[in-house]
């Protein structure tokens, strides 16, 4: 990995600070490198390699077109057509990206109306005036962004000497709003407060403008209004289902549990009160949890998706079921919403960022250690 490592909260403050040690860095990096050869997926299934040589990737969205975008934590936007990987970035603000830590780009996604408006979202943390993270949309000019198209859309609280719990995950709901993740930015005081977004969903209009009827609305003042759910500690992903609208939203967690939750607007998940499921009733519990493990490098929820492509691919039982993986087991699970039962799809897929399915079917799943996008087929 580079000097510049992209840390998830580990399972403790020390892993945290194990993560900074290089040396270690470059160990696991030597014992995750074999596992480009060690993934596993179903009978029938096949995984494969598209691109690799990214350079510590965050993030993945597909175009209506079928090109892959793909964020790099420095401040790049990369296209994957056709399975090659184009030499020229979409899009270069690395002059103005504070990418240390946790922060860098972050998300992306697509104007609903793409094919017609050309725009496209992005979450990042900017260096001026002073560093905070930042939604825009940028106008696409076939592959590359047209020059001085920036739209800022939101400009959230200003950051503090913590580079951890960012979020930053960025997706339209079937409303046509724009929702947004926000980590607690290493204050864990952040996510209960209806005075800063941190530890937050948050929902705008596509323009920035906020609406009207979002839950806090008449509650909070000011961008503070965008205020969709709250009580997150770092929300680094979430998917939305098409056609249902359902929201699951990945939550790391600090020393006992990963957390997905439902995503419902006016909601609290509970941190800092709660980490996994509780009894307090104002908070709501998350549908999935899973453990830390004593014996862990470190645990990260990362993923996800829903599997309800345009044209299934994987047999008929998959579509609808979630996907979500974890950034330090290298696995992925399968959360079938009907029966409420999770099993494990693939192991030894290194450190995970994201997991997309594209118009056809097929999964991607983003890699950070040596930049790979594989990607997951059933059948020939």
């Amino acid at each position: 990995m580079a000097t510049n490592q992209f840390h998830f909260s580990m399972s403790s403050y020390l892993a945290q600070k194990l993560c900074l040690n290089l040396g270690l860095i470059a160990i696991m990096v030597l014992v995750l490198l074999p596992a480009v050869l060690q993934a596993k997926v179903p009978a029938g299934f096949k995984q494969a390699i598209v691109v690799q040589n990214l350079v510590n990737p965050t993030r993945m969205a597909i175009a209506p077109d079928g090109r892959i975008f793909i964020t790099e934590q420095a401040g790049r936007i990369r296209i994957v057509e056709l399975g090659n990987l184009l030499s020229q970035s979409f899009l270069n603000i690395a002059t103005r990206v504070d990418s240390r830590g946790e922060r860098g780009l972050l998300g992306i996604a697509f104007d609903p109306d793409f094919l017609v408006n050309q725009w496209v979202y992005i979450y990042y943390t900017s260096k001026t005036p002073v560093i905070h993270n930042r939604v825009s949309r940028f106008k696409a000019n076939g592959d590359t962004v047209l020059p001085g198209s920036e739209d800022v859309l939101l400009d959230i609280q200003p950051l503090g000497t913590s580079t951890f719990h960012n979020g930053g995950a960025i997706g339209f709901g079937i409303d046509g709003k724009l929702y947004i993740a926000v980590g607690d930015g290493g204050n864990p005081d952040n996510a209960q407060s209806l005075g800063n977004l941190k530890g937050k969903i948050l929902r705008i209009n596509k323009d920035g403008s906020i609406p009207a009827d979002n839950p806090f609305y008449q509650t909070a003042t000011g961008i503070n209004r965008a205020i969709w759910a709250k009580g997150f500690r770092n929300p680094y992903n979430f998917a939305v289902q098409p056609e249902t609208g359902r929201i699951y939203i990945n939550d790391v967690g600090e020393d006992a549990w990963e957390e997905v939750n439902h995503g419902i607007k006016g909601s609290n998940y509970g941190w800092p009160f709660v980490e996994g499921k509780g009894s307090n009733p104002q908070f709501r519990n998350p549908i999935i949890v899973y453990p830390h493990k004593p014996d862990a490098f470190c645990t990260a929820i990362v993923g996800s998706a829903f599997y309800n492509p345009i044209k299934d691919r994987f047999p008929a039982d998959y579509v609808g079921d979630y996907f979500y993986g974890d950034l330090c087991a290298g696995w992925i699970r399968r959360y079938d919403i009907a029966t409420k039962t999770n099993s494990t799809f693939a192991t030894g897929m290194g450190q995970i960022v994201d997991i997309q399915v594209g118009l056809g079917g097929t999964m991607y799943v983003l890699r950070r250690d040596g930049g790979i996008l594989y990607s997951i087929r059933y059948g020939n």
